[in-house]
């Protein structure tokens, strides 16, 4: 049988050591108590623990010098802070200083439970927190891109709000996966969604979802992202874009770590890790009167900037042979290299969009050749030098985005169905022309063959 988990509780309140110790024994942990920083210090020599939680204000010290001390001591055991009731400054000051989480006073026990569960499985080794071998990663060797992973591996072990800033298409997605997927949650869910694509008067509902006949068009019960996240992660990109109204329910829900539905009568516990992300300047949004600053401490107790690709030259090359990789895995296609002109004409770029942009340059090269070497006008890239690299090109985020005359994200995603309509019975004539000789349609539509396998293979037409 296995040795119980042992926990330590630090508190200078009688009723709240018992009140633990009773909650934390029922659960079938050993507990240790401790009631100044004294008594947890002299505790933390003698044994060994899984998890410490510890209130802020102590007789002779603070939390943080708890927090403080473990880092030293004891690197790999999780803190969580027992702060007073709506003291938000303290919760945000202890995540700060590296504890996992927090709990509130008075205690519910509910989730406290939920917090000792998941503390404990964030205290398992590596190994058996293995993410799959297909989880995400990134590519790159640069001084920047190491300093990111290294953070990440950081920042999957808290609970701690964090807003990933950087451009569009740089990345800011995969760093959020990546750090769920490094984290205790990595068997969870993890919910992505974009703040800015939801229309306003279907927002709260998106987010807490609704019971049958709250509004009209409620026919169904609907979860909720939340809900839908339980245990997991939600990402909410481009959260700038959140109206004033949802923003004040949003920063409810992350403070009390409960929401209620649409035509709900109580509120239910939730628990689940905020992960946030936008291309715009926060500050400056604050500024307008556009995002509300108490939100921004929420989501922003600690902030994780992704580079842009002009930040990291070095790994163009490195991505893009990864991309024409994927691309011939996806489309069961021979692989394909780029010729050193195009290599060359690749590194001369500015990418205002990033990788994402790289991503697509490829996609198109490789999808219209016919060969297996991508040649440097294959790559189809502007030669102004507003979009190519020079002594004077930006290489901070800020200049970066205002510099670039990049259509910006989503600018034709209203067309995009229609024109994939329009492909798809485009395809459908040339291959019904053609007795659905593949060969002969390519060339009667005027594309290569590896164009038309890709067109056929996107679009699913058999």
């Amino acid at each position: 049988m296995s040795e119980k988990q042992h926990i330590l509780v630090i508190d200078d309140e009688p009723d709240i050591r018992e009140l633990l110790y009773i909650t934390i024994s029922r659960m079938g942990y050993q507990c240790t108590t401790a009631s100044d920083v004294k008594e947890a210090k002299e505790a933390l020599q003698k044994g060994v623990f899984d998890l410490c939680l510890t209130d802020m204000k102590l007789p002779d010290g603070t939390g943080i010098e708890i927090i403080e001390y473990i880092q030293h001591a004891a690197p790999m055991l999780p803190v969580a802070m027992i702060t007073a009731y709506g003291s938000v400054e303290t919760a945000t000051d202890a995540m700060k200083a590296g504890a996992f989480d927090y709990v509130s006073k008075p205690i519910e026990l509910e989730k406290l439970r939920s917090l000792i569960s998941v503390a404990l499985k964030q205290g398992q080794t590596d190994e058996q927190l293995a993410p799959l071998d297909n989880s995400p990663n990134l590519i790159g060797q640069t001084p920047a891109i190491k300093k990111l992973q290294v953070q990440i591996g950081k920042l999957a072990k808290s609970q701690a709000p964090v807003f990933i800033n950087g451009e569009s298409g740089s990345g800011k997605e995969l760093v959020a996966r990546m750090i769920h997927a490094k984290s205790n949650r990595y068997d969870g869910p993890f919910i992505a969604v974009n703040c800015g694509a939801i229309p306003s008067e279907l927002v709260e509902s998106e987010f807490f979802g609704h019971e049958k006949g709250a509004f009209t068009g409620a026919v169904d019960k609907k979860p909720g992202l939340f809900r839908s996240a339980n245990q997991g992660t939600l990402f909410l990109d481009e959260v700038a874009d959140l109206p004033l109204q949802m923003q004040v329910k949003l920063l409810r829900a992350i403070q009390e770590k409960a929401i209620r539905s649409i035509g709900g009568t109580e509120e239910v516990p939730i628990d689940v890790r905020i992960l946030s992300a936008s291309h715009k300047n926060l500050p400056d949004e604050i500024a307008e009167s556009r995002f509300r600053e108490d939100l921004y401490y929420r989501i922003n107790v600690i902030e994780l900037n992704v580079p842009s690709l002009r930040q990291r030259k070095e790994d163009i090359i490195p991505l893009a042979k990864h991309i024409l990789e994927k691309l011939s895995e996806r489309y069961e296609s021979p692989l394909v290299a780029l010729s050193e002109a195009a290599i060359d004409r690749l590194l001369s770029y500015a990418f205002p969009g990033n990788v994402r942009e790289l991503e697509n340059i490829l996609e198109r090269a490789f999808t219209m050749t016919d060969h297996t070497l991508i040649e440097a006008d294959d790559l189809l890239l502007r030669t102004d030098g507003q979009q190519t690299l020079s002594s004077d090109t930006p290489n901070s985020t800020e200049q970066g985005a205002e510099s670039s005359s990049f259509v910006p994200e989503n600018a034709f995603g209203d067309i995009e169905g229609y024109l994939g309509d329009l492909e798809i019975r485009i395809l459908n004539s040339a291959l019904e022309k053609t007795r659905w000789n593949k060969t002969a349609a390519a060339e009667l539509l005027g594309i290569s063959f590896r164009a038309m396998r890709y067109k056929l293979k996107k679009y699913e037409i058999e």
